[in-house]
């Protein structure tokens, strides 16, 4: 049944767009449909489907592209172009966050000497809020200061929420904006129960983890891949392929069918 399936899309037997009979072959071998008149290449969709299929692994595009025998510029282009997708996608899709919000920032890339943590040198800053039984808003800024920090947290957050944070300066004028809770992680590391911003923690750790395998990313696309990381630990409920899919193909009729054959690429 699987094989049969995969052969009406594959093979050119029936349109992806209007799930109809009816393509006929084109001189420049793509194939076209006699109903919706879209026309479209059978090797570039079966392509474009592998492709996402690594991504969705989370395979380097290097590693990928050996593994479908393509040329590593093809495959890293693309995977700059799921990129770019998914931060427009996070972007327009953004809400104030409320509830209970866990807020912190941390510095990604650049050399390891000299000093650490905030005022370090040759870093990426990654600002983040964090709504408890909710999503991940990321953000990368210039500084730590209270201006910068205080004005995205009045742009994403609902007022009169209850925000967790370390006791860093920046914050301190939180507590005019809502409840204020301040962890010191000097005397208390974790309270397992309620004050604590672990969450958020985990969040850096998550995407720092996958960073390792790219051996550098520049400052110019560390937002694109930053909000990748966000876009993944906000799906990870097993929500992220089908997500990734329709707001990739937009066309919500066609996106079943290209979770389908991903799937199938597994076996």
């Amino acid at each position: 049944m699987k094989k049969v399936l995969s052969d009406m899309y594959f093979l050119g037997r029936k349109c992806i767009f209007c799930d109809k009979y009816g393509l006929y072959k084109l001189k420049n071998k793509k194939v076209k449909c006699k109903h919706c008149k879209k026309y479209y290449s059978l090797n570039k969709l079966q392509r474009d489907m592998q492709i996402i299929y690594y991504f969705y692994l989370e395979i380097s595009a290097r590693k990928a592209a050996h593994e479908i025998n393509l040329d590593y510029s093809v495959v890293h282009r693309k995977f700059m172009q799921f990129r770019k997708l998914i931060g427009e996608h996070c972007n327009n899709e953004v809400k104030k966050l409320n509830g209970e919000l866990e807020i912190d920032e941390s510095y990604f890339g650049g050399k390891r000497k000299g000093m650490r943590g905030r005022g370090a040198k040759n870093k990426t800053i990654v600002f983040g809020i964090l709504e408890r039984k909710g999503q991940i808003y990321t953000k990368i800024v210039e500084n730590v200061s209270a201006e910068t920090l205080m004005q995205e947290i009045q742009n994403k957050t609902k007022k009169w929420s209850v925000f967790y944070t370390d006791g860093w300066r920046s914050y301190a004028s939180l507590e005019q904006y809502g409840k204020h809770n301040i962890i010191d992680h000097d005397k208390e590391l974790v309270d397992v129960n309620h004050n604590h911003t672990n969450w958020i923690e985990g969040f850096w750790s998550f995407a720092k983890e996958r960073f390792h395998k790219y051996h550098g990313i520049s400052k110019t696309n560390y937002p694109l891949y930053i909000k990748e990381m966000e876009f993944r630990f906000n799906n990870l409920a097993g929500s992220f392929l089908g997500r990734f899919i329709q707001i990739h193909l937009i066309n919500i009729a066609i996106y079943k069918k290209a979770i389908y054959f991903i799937k199938k690429m597994v076996h």
